[in-house]
């Protein structure tokens, strides 16, 4: 039986996923699989017998990876689960802000509570209206910041909306081209980019590599009376500098789905309580990818949308035919392979189907063999230098 942990509200739909072989427990040191959303895992300290995190959502800043990757722990997320949602909370956003809906709407409710005063609510509000006209969407341009799973669906429902769109990624996957709409051009030069827009959104993941991303620098290029939308990490911008650009008019409104202490009440931002991904079909969708990620690395080896470990799989496994399938998460450093295969040779294992990958210094090689691999044995004659975690599924 394969017990998993739960380390904060995961969907039932998610957990309804799992088979008859799992059971949850609230003995995390006892688990093979933590399913997590948000909750802050840097500090915590890990089981021996913990083969996997899921996260069920996008951003994993709340999971230290490169420990994990140590101690051949393999890290999952579910990219692209949420990106409806977001997109549709980003349209939102921009629509707000167009028609000046948050003023309008604050402006209102407090005209309720006075009754309107001498002239009533309904001539009050005729009277007052005009202060809130805004402008429509039609005919402006959009610098979309990432296009992944959610950048793209962003750029292409505003090209629907009648918006010019203009693409920044400079790693941009195939998958991503192939769904972008063939009309929005997209560039390495993010400088060029945002001195063009009207709105700029942003749609990359944290990491030490892209923090900072909209820097000083980048804030300084943007088009006058632009307004800047982050629905991806506050860690990405630079927001005293942001709140510098509100100040002088050249930032007309930041939008933010991460508040924090730099830019809660002050003038020119519109905070949400990140409801990015708080939709039921996102959850839903977010628990059941972590669910199945989980289950088929448990059982099969398979590795898919892992942060930390490359991508990497030999289809499903079958046990009880006399068969063994090896899977062994290792640095990536020259020799390694050699040293496994000849230890293998050794132990007179024929490799019947063999697959190696790497990503960053760390690699997975998965073996399938003619016979059962005896686990322990195995685990033994494999101590060499690179090693990190040896692993026979039979």
């Amino acid at each position: 039986m394969y017990k998993i942990a739960t380390l904060n509200k995961i969907s039932p739909v998610g957990l309804g996923r799992l088979t008859n072989d799992y059971e949850i427990t609230e003995n995390i040191s006892e688990a093979c699989g933590i399913l997590v959303r948000s909750q802050d895992m840097l500090e915590m300290e890990f089981s021996p017998s913990l083969l996997g995190i899921a996260r069920a959502g996008a951003g994993v800043n709340n999971i230290p990876l490169t420990r994990c990757a140590e101690e051949g722990i393999v890290v999952f997320n579910t990219p692209g689960a949420n990106a409806n949602a977001v997109k549709e909370l980003v349209l939102c956003a921009m629509l707000a802000d167009a028609r000046n809906l948050y003023d309008a709407m604050h402006w209102t409710n407090k005209l309720s509570k006075s009754g309107g005063g001498d002239l009533g609510i309904s001539k009050s509000v005729e009277k007052g209206k005009g202060q809130f006209a805004g402008h429509e969407l039609l005919g402006k341009t959009i610098g979309v910041i990432g296009l992944g799973a959610i950048g793209v669906k962003v750029a292409n429902a505003c090209e629907a909306l009648g918006m010019k769109v203009l693409g920044y990624d400079p790693f941009i996957t195939a998958k991503s081209a192939h769904m972008l709409s063939a009309d929005i051009p997209y560039s390495s030069d993010l400088n060029a980019i945002v001195a063009q827009c009207d709105y700029i959104t942003i749609h990359v993941p944290a990491s030490p590599k892209t923090n900072g991303l909209i820097s000083k620098e980048v804030i300084s290029n943007m088009k006058e009376g632009a307004v800047l939308l982050n629905f991806s990490r506050d860690k990405l911008v630079d927001e005293a500098a942001v709140l510098a650009a509100l100040e002088t008019g050249a930032l007309t409104r930041y939008i933010t789905d991460f508040p924090n202490d730099t830019t809660i009440g002050q003038p020119g931002v519109m905070y949400i309580p990140h409801l990015g991904a708080s939709t039921e079909e996102a959850e839903e969708n977010s628990a059941s990818l972590a669910v199945d990620e989980l289950m088929d690395y448990i059982e099969n080896g398979n590795i898919e949308n892992s942060v930390n470990y490359p991508r990497c799989s030999l289809g499903k496994f079958v046990t009880g035919q006399g068969r063994s399938r090896i899977c062994i998460l290792n640095k990536n450093v020259a020799g390694v392979l050699g040293d496994i295969t000849g230890v293998l040779a050794k132990m007179n294992i024929n490799i019947a189907n063999m697959i190696n990958s790497n990503a960053g210094d760390f690699a997975y090689t998965m073996i399938d063999t003619d016979t059962e691999v005896d686990a322990t044995a195995l685990t033994s004659q494999m101590s060499m230098s690179g090693i990190i975690r040896v692993r026979v599924i039979k």
